[in-house]
């Protein structure tokens, strides 16, 4: 049976990159959607390029407004809330910590707040990111009982979003009582994340095809920093798997799992630009910057295994396939190809790499 097939899920953050991929998701899978965004962050944009609002309600509404969120998830009744809206950039982080710990810490807040006054949600999963945890530069991955923390006001903030959920899980949503309340709250830590679609600033997949596109070489802060790389579908995967899972009432998920890649997809940054250079062709370059800027971490790494044993969620793609299809998407969006198509057709390649 369809777990998805007419079920009501509010999605905050769905203008976005990852917001966008899973809108589709869902809305290909029989979900109403419901999406609470601002408008796009970048122009072009995947919610512009793939048609994301022909397939869901769109709503814009800033988390930061607690009244008028409220008041859209509780109008709309859901039963599933997916949490992605986010300020997302390290770098932004340091120009605008104000507006990153408002948006990301009590964005949060007033999420949860609105679901705890909502009679009709039963899962929610809070999406915050692999930067959350208190970063050793060891070469250890982290694992989800790892202490929270955060050099740069965006991990810091995604570190408070989850002690913010756990808070709101223990006073309001205690998992021993979830036969009462009926409400599931986990969060979810995925790694670097990268596909069709992505036009943020400072990120190293849209600062490679913006260069390429221009025939300019393009200029990588920090080469040998390691990182978690996937394609974006691979968290979003989870994020279904959890969901699923909480909305049959099992209480012992309604809790934190990270969804990263094996280590053999744990790749530098220059082994990326390489790679990117090497799918693309033409005059594709990339040149290291003499002027890293500010602090970064240098070697991140997840330990997936809780989501590996208990959701039955593993990787379905290597990251050199992840590029090839990164490239294909933004090819075909050169060619002027139909997008919400084109994403689609790398949504139901990936649900297929499942069977």
């Amino acid at each position: 049976m369809n777990p998805w097939l007419g079920r009501r899920v509010f999605l905050t953050g769905h203008t976005g990159f990852k917001g966008g991929w899973l809108a589709l998701w869902l809305a290909q899978l029989g979900a109403q959607v419901r999406g609470y965004a601002l408008d796009p962050a970048t122009n072009p944009s995947l919610f512009q390029a793939a048609s994301v609002d022909s397939v869901v309600e769109d709503i814009r509404g800033d988390i930061r407004d607690q009244a008028r969120l409220t008041a859209s998830l509780i109008e709309f009744a859901p039963e599933v809330v997916f949490h992605l809206a986010a300020q997302p950039l390290v770098r932004r982080s340091y120009a605008d910590p104000i507006g990153t710990y408002a948006t990301n810490v009590m964005g949060t807040a007033h999420l949860l707040e609105a679901v705890r006054n909502s009679p009709s949600v039963r899962a929610v999963v809070c999406v915050t990111t692999d930067k959350c945890y208190e970063n050793k530069e060891w070469v250890w991955p982290y694992r989800e009982t790892d202490a929270l923390g955060g050099y740069d006001p965006y991990s810091s903030s995604k570190a408070c979003a989850e002690i913010v959920s756990a808070a709101f899980r223990s006073s309001f949503f205690p998992v021993d009582r979830l036969k009462e309340h009926r409400v599931a709250v986990a969060t979810a830590r995925a790694g670097n994340v990268i596909g069709g679609g992505d036009w943020s600033e400072d990120r190293l997949i849209p600062d490679l095809i913006r260069g390429f596109q221009a025939g300019e070489p393009v200029r990588i802060r920090r080469p040998n920093a390691l990182r978690p790389w996937q394609h974006v579908l691979e968290p979003l995967n989870g994020y279904i798997l959890l969901a699923e899972r909480l909305l049959v009432g099992e209480a012992r998920f309604a809790s934190a799992f990270n969804f990263a890649p094996g280590d053999e997809d744990v790749w530098t940054v220059e082994r990326i630009a390489d790679r990117m250079v090497a799918l693309w062709g033409r005059d594709a370059a990339w040149i290291r910057d003499p002027e890293p800027g500010v602090h970064e971490a240098g070697i991140l790494r997840l330990d997936s295994s809780k989501a590996r044993a208990e959701l039955g969620w593993q990787p379905r793609q290597k990251i050199e396939t992840a590029l090839e299809w990164t490239v294909e998407w933004f090819r075909a969006y050169e060619k002027g190809a139909p997008m919400r198509q084109e994403t689609e057709n790398q949504i139901a390649a990936y649900t297929h790499l499942g069977h």
